[in-house]
């Protein structure tokens, strides 16, 4: 595979990064082997797994993959909670030369066969608890064979099975840098979900770039990422950082509720957390969470939506610091703008991370002048090359070795803040808003828990805003709508509001706007 990035680009000679010494990603695991074999490398409700351990688990999979009849860049689905069973799986199909796609484990059957037919995958590794979706979306694929994880469940096969006889010691494929190495897919929030292919270079790359010069582990650090694996973020958070410095990761498999979370860092002395901002809002709000021991975190990051300064501070006065916020992308894998402890900016997505390069652009592909906001654009040596045969989406955004982001921002004082998405710049009352600026402001409020504003269109077919909000306890919206006009302007201020207990969230974390749409996404003029 073609990759747009040139072999040896300044950007990545000035993060000392050779692609040529990164031939296939399961290295990253495989170095603990020689390096600190009896290390842990994984802890959680699973159980300890030393490094040792886990490689040699990993070498079963690779080995009976390749016993499976598959061959060079054969994809593997992987539908499959955060467990030592998918670390070993994963790692064990790369070193062999195959390619893992990882699927979100809360798909719908429907779009679970998409994924299926889209990547051709022969062969298939389930969690047993899910097996009944799963079996529901692989009818009419190509799938040949599904190997259950965690349990059994007929009537596919057992991992036991699967893995019995085969040998812990799995030989490297010759794989190359450029080869494809595995995949995510797109939420589809623009239209139909894109596999986003990576290469095997570009776990290292990352490491090189955000690991070494912003996260900065140690080998003694244990490393918790709520965020699940399946996701770019959590991916990096759990396997490509703690990994390639030997440190420890506790896995949590099922649903992140605020108390169980807690549990595990008391359980297990975490030391470094990854959250995003609903997340840290709900840990902050948690009953007795004043009283819980979390003193052995010494740094905590968070990424995909800007946090608000209040829950901020509230984490700080829990923890001693505040959430490290940064922003990524799976085209990119990682985070290329990132605060950092010692300076953060609230409502900053951050600064530049060494090893990337970014610019705005104006409609027309101009640059911004100063003070001005434009459309970002990044580049690095971990973007990935295509969109898995959408030649027209990858036209749009692999621009060369540039990623267009469809994401607005300002920069000032070398510092970037988001303005919203290219496409949902909203004309209201004649003028230009961005939702996004109205949410912000909304969360500021004393008594607002979570805001997402959209727009709508009223039955005279002008357009709206709608803020959904939940609330920490009972408020006049008319109090919300006044408290955006002082800090806006009127114009920016919601027309319609709807209270709701919780706003639902997508398996990332995010506020699930799609789903607010399609239930309160109407504009029935309010009854005042």
């Amino acid at each position: 595979m073609q990759d747009p990035v040139a072999a040896q680009t300044a950007l990545a000679c000035s993060i000392g990064f050779d692609r040529a010494l990164h031939a296939n990603c399961g290295d990253i695991l495989w170095q603990n082997l020689t390096r600190n074999p009896d290390k842990t490398a994984l802890v959680g409700p699973h159980g300890t797994w030393r490094y040792g351990e886990l490689i040699a688990e990993a070498g079963r999979w690779g080995t009976a993959f390749a016993a499976a009849g598959l061959v060079r860049d054969d994809r593997i689905a992987f539908f499959l909670d955060d467990t030592p069973a998918l670390a070993a799986a994963f790692f064990g199909a790369v070193r062999a030369g195959f390619v893992p796609v990882l699927l979100n484990i809360q798909t719908r059957p429907d779009l679970l066969r998409y994924y299926l037919e889209d990547s051709g995958a022969q062969v298939a590794v389930v969690e047993a608890d899910l097996s009944a979706v799963f079996e529901a979306g692989c009818r009419d694929t190509r799938l040949s064979r599904v190997i259950c994880v965690n349990g059994e469940a007929a009537p596919f096969e057992s991992a036991d099975t699967f893995l019995a006889g085969h040998s812990a010691t799995c030989p490297k494929a010759d794989t190359r840098p450029d080869d494809m190495a595995f995949w995510m897919y797109s939420s589809g929030s623009t239209g139909r979900p894109k596999g986003i292919v990576h290469l095997h270079h570009d776990m290292a790359y990352t490491q090189a770039a955000f690991g070494a010069h912003v996260l900065q582990l140690r080998s003694d650090d244990i490393c918790f990422s709520v965020p699940k694996i399946y996701f770019a973020y959590g991916f990096g958070n759990a396997f490509t950082f703690p990994f390639s410095i030997g440190a420890t990761t506790l896995l949590m498999p099922g649903q992140p509720d605020a108390q169980t979370v807690l549990d595990l860092i008391e359980r297990h002395r975490a030391t470094v957390f990854f959250g995003l901002p609903t997340l840290y809002t709900a840990l902050a709000r948690a009953n007795g969470v004043e009283h819980r021991d979390l003193s052995s975190i010494r740094q905590s990051m968070s990424a995909a939506e800007i946090l608000s300064e209040d829950i901020y501070e509230a984490w700080k006065a829990l923890v001693g610091h505040g959430p490290t916020e940064g922003l990524g992308s799976t085209e990119m894998l990682h985070i290329y703008l990132s605060n950092t402890l010692s300076d953060h900016r609230h409502g900053a997505a951050g600064a530049v991370v060494p090893g990337y390069e970014v610019k705005l652009l104006t409609p027309d592909g101009k640059a911004v002048a100063p003070g001005e906001h434009g459309v970002m654009h990044v580049r690095g040596d971990s973007s990935a090359p295509c969109y898995w045969q959408r030649p027209d989406k990858t036209r749009a955004t692999m621009r060369g070795d540039w990623i267009n982001t469809g994401d607005r921002f300002l920069e000032r004082d070398g510092y970037y803040y988001f303005q919203g998405r290219d496409d949902d710049l909203v004309k209201v009352a004649g003028q230009w808003v961005w939702p996004m600026e109205v949410e912000r402001c909304l969360n500021e409020h004393a008594d607002v828990h979570e805001a997402a504003v959209l727009a709508v269109e009223l039955p005279d077919r002008r357009m709206a805003l709608k803020a959904v909000v939940s609330l920490t306890r009972e408020a006049d919206t008319a109090e919300l709508r006044d408290f955006v006009k002082a800090r806006l302007t009127p114009y920016k201020s919601p027309r319609l509001f709807e209270v709701i207990d919780d706003l639902p969230k997508t398996g990332t974390g995010k506020i699930d706007r799609q789903l607010l749409i399609d239930i309160y996404g109407g504009a029935d003029e309010p009854a005042f």
